[in-house]
């Protein structure tokens, strides 16, 4: 579906990744990626607890856990809201597409316990690794290891920031991998786990910006929050065109598909 056009800058090319199915197609292949990453999820956990990771990477990968994070993703809002006003109209439909994401990362811990592999013999299969079915609340912190939460919110957050920013839609996916392997790198998750949170972000945040009921409620939101916005112009600027008011977005389910 393309952008409506006062969102998108006309020099600038429409991501690739654009649709529903495009970015479901992304979350098939993630997943499909955490199950091979089952074959080296134990050695790549060794590696990381004998601290052979360069301190630089180690670093650099410490720093991004915060596009992962629910405090990060607070002040991302913050900064949209004070350094781009004219796009604060986007920062619930932001906020749904990365918490959101994490929150049902959450609730698939509800169903399989994981061991993280903080807590687990790295002379085992990873296999054992799983702990068991349905533990619902009785899952204790270090049995939460499957999905990663972190990696479904930072996937949510780079479809998000990447809809509203095309300039930076190679920069927001790699910084969710960076804090995708942060997870790693500090024993919290297998890589697998990594793989299957960040399917979970690339299943749900198109939801919330790409089509469907969740996305038009959004729109629903935004029209009303630029009228209140061009209602407060009016009053600062009575004398202000018409013509240069922000228009109004288009309800999703409106908006060409694109090809």
């Amino acid at each position: 579906m393309r952008p409506p056009h006062w969102r998108v800058e006309p020099e600038i090319p429409l991501p690739r990744l654009r649709t529903i199915s495009s970015l479901w197609t992304c979350a098939a292949v993630l997943g499909g990626a955490g199950v091979a990453a089952m074959a080296v999820d134990v050695p790549l956990a060794a590696w990381a607890d004998r601290g052979s990771c360069p301190s630089v990477i180690e670093k650099l990968c410490d720093l991004s856990e915060m596009f992962a994070h629910g405090l990060g993703v607070a002040m991302i809002l913050v900064l949209v809201a004070v350094l781009d006003p004219p796009r604060r109209f986007a920062l619930p439909r932001i906020a749904a597409a990365s918490l959101g994401s994490g929150v049902l990362a959450d609730l698939f811990k509800l169903f399989v316990a994981r061991v993280r592999p903080h807590h687990f013999d790295l002379q085992a299969d990873a296999l054992d690794s799983f702990a068991g079915w349905f533990p619902l609340l009785g899952n204790r912190s270090w049995e939460q290891g499957f999905p990663s939460s972190h990696a479904a919110t930072a996937a949510g957050l780079a479809i998000a920031l990447a809809w509203l920013y095309p300039r930076g839609r190679w920069l927001f996916p790699a910084l969710a991998a960076l804090a995708g392997f942060q997870r790693v790198l500090s024993e919290s998750h297998f890589l697998s786990d990594v793989f299957w949170g960040s399917a979970v972000g690339c299943i749900f945040a198109p939801l919330c910006i790409y089509g469907g009921r969740l996305a038009r409620a959004f729109d629903r939101l935004e029209e009303r929050l630029m009228a209140r916005s061009a209602t407060r112009m009016e009053k600062h600027s009575p004398h202000k065109s018409p013509a240069t008011r922000p228009s109004a977005p288009k309800p999703s389910g409106d908006l060409p598909h694109a090809v």
